[in-house]
């Protein structure tokens, strides 16, 4: 891999990581292109999540420092499905990540899910227990490279009746314990020592400032109720992973 496929991962990281089309299975449909790619175990796949994951915090900074105890309580209950989920699965993950046929099955439900996101009726800005658990069940669901993580919480969101925007939010809030906590128990596995890497560098900041950009984009497509035309894509997507690739 040398710089210049760095950025690109990096950018296709930052585009599709907010935007509900699957990162991490656009990622290794990308890199399935790449002759001869590597990384130890998704040590690089880690990283560009990083990158991601300051464009949450730098967007929300002011956001998250006036969060109260109850919706922080929420968000440390949404995550525990993703946590016991990623514990059960950390001995196939490497398998999971290159599997594109796999991929392209996953791509199929997001697409599905983006669709029925439009129809759904908005009722409230609230966001019970019960409902981010809710929520939480189907972050741990995307898991799996080609269920989008944004795409499927938004839509757990707005099935319960919560508006799109403040679902938006809560996801990408929710994104946070669950990156970092994945990241950086693959970090450690793997020794970090990649994160001096040019290539590592490059393709960090390219999927921060990317995803900088996709998440006031999302953020516009959802009060625009457009979703469904992310779902056409990741169907779409989804059968040429499945017949092509």
């Amino acid at each position: 891999m040398n710089i210049i496929q760095a950025g690109i991962l990096g950018l296709v990281q930052g585009l599709t990581e907010f935007l509900p089309v699957s990162s991490s299975g656009h990622l290794v449909l990308t890199q399935s292109f790449i002759p001869d790619f590597s990384q130890p175990g998704v040590l690089f796949d880690a990283y560009l999540h990083f990158g991601t994951l300051l464009a949450v915090l730098v967007f929300y900074f002011k956001r998250i420092l006036k969060l109260d105890f109850n919706y922080i309580k929420v968000l440390v209950l949404a995550s525990i499905p993703a946590v016991i989920v990623g514990f059960l699965l950390k001995d196939y993950i490497d398998v999971i990540f290159q599997n594109t046929k796999l991929v392209g099955i996953a791509l199929l439900f997001s697409g599905i899910m983006n669709i029925k996101t439009d129809t759904h009726k908005e009722t409230t800005d609230t966001i019970t227990t019960k409902k981010g658990f809710f929520v939480g069940l189907f972050q741990a669901f995307a898991i799996l490279p080609g269920i989008s993580r944004s795409g499927s919480t938004i839509f757990a969101g707005t099935l319960t009746g919560i508006k799109k925007e403040k679902a938006a939010e809560f996801s990408f809030l929710l994104s946070v314990p669950a990156v970092l906590g994945a990241n950086v128990l693959e970090i450690l596995k793997s020794g970090g020592g990649a994160i001096f890497s040019t290539n590592y560098i490059v393709g960090i900041i390219c999927s921060f400032i990317a995803g900088i950009v996709c998440i006031k984009l999302l953020l516009n497509i959802l009060s625009n109720s457009k979703l469904k035309y992310f779902g056409y894509y990741c169907i779409v997507v989804g059968l040429l992973a499945i017949l092509l690739i």
